[in-house]
């Protein structure tokens, strides 16, 4: 991978190309979808999924592509970024996140930041971000591990299931929550709902890193 500053840019730039894509897809899709919200998700889910493949794939060999600040975390507790580093991803993924938004706004006409009155509360959806963070985490540690190639395909493959089985539509990504307060959108969240959302995504991640060590303790590369 590429010296920390070149890092620190891909994850910025992965971010905001993955909020783009999240937000513009959502605002494209309601717009286009006549009042049909089942519609609008599914447009919106598939752009996500493909987006998350191809950035992956592109940012992958430069920095990881965590683009995800959990994800970052649960890297460093099993030791694969030193914890150093960790304030640097976790910046710039959180600017790129609020850049790709307001790109978002700017190719749609919108204001470039607005507050989101998008209600996403209660227990079921603070569960669900916890259960979205916990699969995404298992999904791509296993991956790296066991099929490293199928990574990308797989975190698109997980995502792209978890906008439907989660109550919450599966941000599973605190940077990603943050900037979709910012956005009064199909894909925004009130800002009220924010610290319930990263809570349940922190507790997720911690979760499934401590239980895939726990499972792969005894595994070797190979034996699968």
């Amino acid at each position: 991978m590429g010296k920390l500053p070149q890092r620190a840019v891909a994850e910025a730039l992965g971010t905001a190309l993955l909020l783009a894509a999240v937000v513009g897809s959502g605002i494209m899709g309601e717009r286009l979808a006549a009042g049909n919200v089942a519609l609008a998700l599914l447009a919106n889910t598939l752009a996500t999924g493909a987006a998350l493949v191809a950035l992956i794939l592109t940012f992958g060999p430069i920095s990881g592509a965590h683009l995800n600040p959990v994800v970052t975390l649960s890297s460093a507790w099993q030791r694969h970024t030193a914890w150093r580093e960790v304030p640097v991803y976790v910046i710039a993924q959180s600017a790129g996140a609020l850049a790709g938004v307001a790109a978002a706004h700017l190719m749609f006409e919108l204001p470039l930041l607005s507050v989101s009155q998008q209600a996403r509360n209660g227990n079921p959806k603070i569960f669900s971000e916890l259960v979205a963070t916990f699969g995404l985490i298992m999904v791509i540690w296993a991956c790296a591990k066991f099929r490293p190639a199928v990574v990308p395909f797989a975190v698109a493959a997980y995502i792209t299931a978890a906008y439907w089985f989660t109550a919450s539509t599966s941000f599973a990504n605190p940077a990603v929550t943050l900037a979709r307060s910012l956005t009064d959108t199909f894909t925004g969240i009130r800002p009220a709902d924010v610290p319930g959302f990263v809570a349940a995504q922190l507790l997720g991640a911690a979760a499934a890193t401590f239980l895939f060590r726990w499972l792969t303790s005894a595994v070797e590369v190979g034996e699968n």
